[in-house]
């Protein structure tokens, strides 16, 4: 069954993560998704390896982990579009399309005539969405931006990393480009929403991306728990600051995550670790008294903790109905068997041979689910395609534009 958004097509002009991740999104619900590359290099990350894909022969290509996570669905073509011919050859393109989406430095494809109000005059309906990192106006605008430092700017770090006092205490920022994820996650949302008014009116619209923002709203409890109470929050590390106990303990092999979110819970959990006393005295009764006396009742739990292994504790505390779970590494995620039943691994034939690992979409649709229909794409692999078979052009005009280092 076609996706729900099969009959879209969208100009991606983007590139790296946050913008990439939008249009994956896109794609993988049906969206054609033309990917508009630097001749020569194409998007910065396809060479930021290793590691790199593995071909049908287990030889090491140039295709990289990283661009492979976020690119599939999409069609490559090369576009050089500083030049005059690849801004007229861009400016058609826009104008078969019903979204575009960018992430160029503020200005840039303005002085190009691709900005949005050059473009809405042929293409009224146009859903244009800019990714950047501190958005289109305000004394940041001119910046460029990433993710490390949006994580510090926007607060994520002051309240991420171990507590101060305590070993390995200081800010810390998140394992993965999260600022740039989020981003690409409110794109999609934005553009979904704006795709929606042009169905009912016609009309198409400017949609203006900042990391900045994203992060910011992202921290929103943390936020107005600060804006209510005028207390800065701090960093717990892995402890919560409203719910004890619900952190990290060790135990005889390795670490568990213990999350007692009520009291029903810490009663049990004090059951199955063998400890009952320790749910009727008057200071851990209540999860506000085990709040105030945090500090007395962790070591204690800590020290029981150490008594089993991970395996026999997570036995025992489901059994209990006592939220835990495992730390696990990449590996041990898809060793999982909820994991391994949801299918959250994909492999896709690849064109150099052999399949591209990748990880499944998380959105779950009854009547028309997402659709893995071709790997992330060779550099320029769909120039035929797409500009013989949309744009019309012949074989020779294709050949002279790739001669002149247009494509």
């Amino acid at each position: 069954m076609a996706g729900p958004l099969s009959h879209l097509r969208v100009l991606d002009l983007s590139r790296v993560l946050a913008g990439p991740w939008a249009t994956q999104n896109l794609a993988d619900l049906g969206a054609e998704v033309i990917k508009v590359e630097r001749p020569g290099t194409g998007d910065d990350t396809r060479g930021w390896g290793p590691p790199w894909l593995r071909d049908g022969d287990d030889r090491e290509t140039r295709e990289s982990a990283y661009f492979l996570s976020v690119n599939r669905n999409k069609k490559s073509i090369t576009l050089d579009l500083s030049r005059p011919e690849g801004q007229r050859l861009a400016k058609e393109l826009a104008g078969r399309s019903q979204v575009l989406v960018e992430n160029y430095k503020v200005g840039t494809l303005s002085r190009y005539g691709l900005g949005y109000e050059d473009l809405r005059r042929s293409n009224p309906g146009l859903v244009y969405c800019s990714v950047t990192g501190f958005g289109q106006d305000g004394p940041y605008a001119p910046r460029p931006g990433y993710d490390f430092v949006f994580q510090g700017m926007g607060g994520l770090m002051s309240i991420t990393g171990e507590r101060d006092g305590q070993p390995g205490a200081g800010p810390q920022k998140v394992g993965i480009a999260i600022t740039d994820v989020l981003t690409g996650m409110y794109a999609s949302v934005a553009i979904a929403a704006a795709l929606t008014h042009r169905e009912r009116t016609g009309e198409g619209q400017y949609i203006d991306c900042a990391l900045l923002d994203t992060i910011i709203a992202f921290n929103s409890n943390q936020i107005v728990s600060f804006f209510c109470s005028g207390r800065l929050p701090i960093r717990w590390g892995n402890a919560h600051p409203q719910v004890v106990p619900y952190e990290v303990f060790a135990t005889s092999d390795g670490h568990i995550i213990l999350a007692v979110g009520n009291d029903s819970q810490f009663a049990s959990f004090c059951q199955a670790a063998g400890c009952p006393e320790l749910a009727q005295e008057t200071r851990f009764r209540t999860n506000s008294q085990r709040i105030v006396h945090r500090a007395e009742l962790t070591p204690l739990i800590a020290e029981v903790m150490r008594t089993r292994s991970k395996r026999e504790w997570i036995e025992a505390l489901e059994a209990a109905n006592v939220p835990c779970g495992p730390i696990n590494n990449m590996k041990e995620v898809f060793e999982d068997p909820q994991v391994r039943h949801r299918g959250l691994r994909i492999d896709m034939p690849h064109p150099l041979g052999g399949v591209a690992p990748m990880v499944a979409s998380p959105m779950r649709l009854s009547g028309t689910p997402v659709d893995y229909r071709q790997a992330p794409p060779l550099l320029g692999q769909h120039n035929a395609e797409i500009y013989g078979g949309l744009l019309g052009m012949s074989e020779a005009e294709i050949a002279q534009l790739g001669a002149d280092g247009i494509i």
